[in-house]
């Protein structure tokens, strides 16, 4: 199956769409990479997803790229008397760790850590940054605050803490759980939540291994002063702008989306657009003009990819999502202002043969009529160097290994065929290196 566009497609699974037909659906309209959300749902369902998109795979002789999203520790108060409290400006609030009901005065917040690393003046964003609080005194296992924006707090709501390096590991015991039972599953790629700084990542990477690659989701605003540093470990980067941008300034999201594309594209790794991209279209059959637009500056900026998250998960219009993403990135992709846009990057170069292959390629794809540029690769290494050039001609990767193929789901251009989908599909032949002067569908012994 060959994709008309070179960005690709998350689609998160969910009640919407977890069904064979519907994961077909999706499939086949556009969707490259299946998210796993481990937030919700159970193990037993979770499992059933991906037999089915195995299954899928097998029928399509198609490599199918899924991706296990770890939750990571989510900060939240505890339950009120009353089931929720209204709190007014100016009204002074504690949180502490005593596990009784809130009250109009107190809540419990079951974190130590959030306590450790509080000081005086440090902001704390409840349900979302709806409800915004002052700390004013604190301790080991209390803060006084005081209410700076008002609003309804009910049971078992979010905090956020911006500007601060909480001393979490980004793993909870529930997130062992979902990543053993993932790996066993035989995930393609591990995204972890709420990633801060390098170590976070290390200690990610000591349990994951070679079983599957690994991607850091971008949540909070702590984890951009340490940009490069994740960037380095992880093998692609999410830009989260859920959590991101409830503790960053909105005006602010934009700025940090194209910083964390252009240190993803310098470095070779992927870069994944999130959140909120088509949230129209969780009830209606139509984006609004603001999302479509959305979608197309990732696109623009040269992200390798955009998700879907309650779109497809639990919206009534998962197909129809799918598709309308898929029109406006080959609209993109076909408007020569993208392609301009593209080659105005100055990526530079490590001193590798890698690089230097790769960066010919691009210059004989620009200079001659190339219907194709094909790498050969084992671990999936050398089709980031070629994506990373953004050739104007297809990219087709060529690998042994059935998990390299699905890996590759991620990357921009990269159509994939391991031997495994090759004999499936019966017309492996030999391949060279760049076929110049032919449409791709008439190459010899490659399927689309």
């Amino acid at each position: 199956m060959r994709r008309l566009r070179n960005a690709k497609i998350l689609a998160t699974l969910g009640p919407s769409s977890s069904t064979p037909e519907s994961i077909r659906e999706l499939f086949e309209a556009g969707v490259d990479v299946f998210r796993i959300n481990m937030s919700h749902g159970d193990h037993a369902a979770h499992r059933t997803r991906v037999e089915n998109i195995r299954a899928l795979e097998t029928q399509s002789g198609h490599p199918i790229a899924i991706l296990l999203d770890l939750q990571g520790p989510k900060l939240r108060v505890g339950r009120f008397a009353e089931g929720h409290i209204d709190l007014s400006e100016g009204a002074p609030f504690r949180l502490d760790l005593d596990p009784a009901p809130g009250t109009r005065e107190r809540v419990c917040l079951p974190h130590k850590e959030i306590f450790a690393a509080l000081a005086p003046d440090t902001a704390l964003l409840l349900d979302d940054g709806k409800v915004r609080l002052e700390v004013q005194s604190c301790g080991a296992d209390f803060a006084e605050t005081v209410v700076r924006v008002p609003g309804t707090v009910s049971d078992n709501k979010g905090v956020n803490v911006p500007g601060v390096v909480l001393p979490l590991s980004p793993l909870t015991v529930k997130d062992h759980k979902d990543l053993s039972f993932g790996l066993e599953l035989g995930v393609d790629w591990v995204a972890a939540s709420f990633i801060q700084r390098r170590e976070d990542l290390v200690e990610l990477r000591e349990l994951v291994g070679n079983r599957a690659f690994l991607l850091a989701k971008l949540e909070k605003p702590a984890a951009l002063d340490r940009l490069n540093d994740i960037v380095e470990l992880s093998d692609a980067l999410m830009v989260a702008r859920g959590d991101l941008g409830v503790e960053l300034p909105p005006e602010r999201v934009p700025a940090a989306q194209k910083r964390i594309i252009r240190a993803c594209r310098e470095a070779g790794k992927p870069v994944v657009v999130a959140t909120q991209m088509l949230e129209s279209m969780i009830t209606s059959p139509v984006p609004t003009r603001a999302e479509a637009s959305d979608v197309a500056l990732a696109i623009y900026d040269g992200a390798d990819a955009v998700m879907l998250s309650a779109e497809s998960a639990s919206g009534q219009y998962p197909i129809e999502a799918v598709t309308i993403m898929n029109k406006i990135i080959r609209e993109v992709e076909h408007d020569p202002h993208y392609r301009t846009g593209i080659d105005t990057y100055n990526l530079g170069h490590q001193t590798t043969a890698a690089d230097a292959i790769s960066d010919a390629l691009r210059r004989i794809a620009q200079t001659l009529p190339i219907a194709a540029t094909v790498t050969y690769t084992s671990s999936g290494f050398s089709g980031f160097r070629t994506a990373r050039e953004r050739p104007a001609s297809p990219i087709l990767g060529l690998t042994p290994h059935l998990a390299t193929a699905r890996r590759l789901a991620l990357v921009w251009a990269s159509t994939r065929w391991s031997a495994k989908s090759l004999a499936m599909s019966r017309k492996w032949s030999a391949t060279p290196l760049i076929w110049p002067s032919r449409r791709a569908s008439e190459i010899p012994g490659i399927c689309w």
